[in-house]
């Protein structure tokens, strides 16, 4: 019984946003012009559940550096609402459009005329009729039986939020060294903050061996090193790696295993007997994100670091980036 009615109350939800994708247009366009050309902040308001929603969506704005702040509407018709000026504008959030807590706020907005983005889902309310853009979140239901608890209504006004910022994010153009500018704590910053070079293995401690090295010699290199890994050169170039997986490969396979070289074991251990694939590499100066990204689309637990000649100067692993924090 519960799982049916938490099937139903998603299909809703879901229903109420797929919907949403029709009604974005002009006034869409509209109301991030408005923002994007705004030369003070993005004033944010709304009560009870439209302003825990207004509060997330201030913070997103925050976050790609669009200055936004949540101004409570009780509070702002008690004082708080002269922190509002001219030059910036307001993302008014009310799924009746006629909140009795809203006019005093709205009054003082059209009077600095601070332009007025509103999300409502009436829209020959009060505050449509006052705003200069108005963006319809409005819903077909409620995913509560009787039709009146906010749900589906909070969900694609959070929605339409993201769908703002996430716009003004590529309108503005931002680089990943943006944003972690904007993030420097946390997992976010850690992820944006930290590159390869700042948690990969190197010098002394990279389990380096020879392509003509025999296999008793690369066992020994990755049992001093205790990386689990050995990174095989040619004349200095990377041509592979060797892993306690091929390792267990090679013993299958080979009656003197220790006997083979490195350059001999790249080619007897592919997965399945299937040739073995390049290895993938990165670069000293990419962000920790990019090469926690490539191990899963691999899925392989460690990357070789090569420089712009493709010789081995570092590798990095996945505990490497889990103990910094970055996955």
């Amino acid at each position: 019984m519960s799982t049916d009615i938490a099937r139903k109350v998603l299909a809703i939800e879901a229903d109420a946003v797929r919907a949403l994708i029709d009604r974005i247009g002009p006034e869409f366009e509209r109301a991030e012009d408005l923002i994007a050309g705004a030369k003070g902040r993005v004033i944010v308001t709304g009560l009870g559940k439209s302003g825990i929603v207004g509060r997330k969506i201030a913070s997103t704005f925050s976050s790609i550096g669009v200055p936004a702040f949540y101004l409570h509407p009780v509070e702002g018709a008690h004082g708080d609402i002269g922190m509002v000026m001219r030059g910036d504008v307001a993302l008014v959030i009310s799924k009746s459009g006629s909140t009795d807590e809203l006019t005093t706020i709205l009054s003082h907005l059209k009077h600095l005329g601070i332009p007025i983005i509103s999300m409502t889902g009436n829209l020959s309310s009060n505050l449509a009729v006052v705003s200069d853009v108005v963006l319809d979140i409005s819903v077909e239901c409620e995913a509560c039986p009787y039709n009146i608890v906010p749900t589906a209504s909070t969900t694609v006004a959070m929605a339409l939020g993201d769908a703002l910022a996430i716009s003004l994010f590529e309108r503005k153009g931002l680089t990943a060294e943006d944003f972690a500018s904007l993030h420097p704590g946390g997992a976010i910053g850690r992820k944006l903050t930290y590159k390869v070079e700042d948690l990969m293995v190197s010098g002394e401690n990279l389990p380096l061996a020879d392509i003509r090295s025999p296999m008793g010699v690369v066992v020994d290199i990755m049992t001093r090193k205790k990386l689990g890994i050995a990174v095989v050169t040619d004349k200095g170039k990377l041509a592979g790696v060797i892993t306690d997986g091929d390792l267990r490969r090679l013993l299958q396979r080979v009656e003197r295993p220790l006997d083979v070289d490195a350059g001999k074991a790249l080619m007897l251990t592919g997965r399945e007997n299937a040739p073995r694939m390049k290895p993938v590499t990165i670069e000293r100066t990419a962000f920790a994100a990019r090469a926690a990204n490539l191990m899963e689309t691999h899925i392989i637990t460690a990357l070789v670091v090569t420089d712009d000649e493709n010789r081995p100067i570092g590798l990095i692993r996945w505990i490497d980036l889990s103990l910094a924090g970055v996955i």
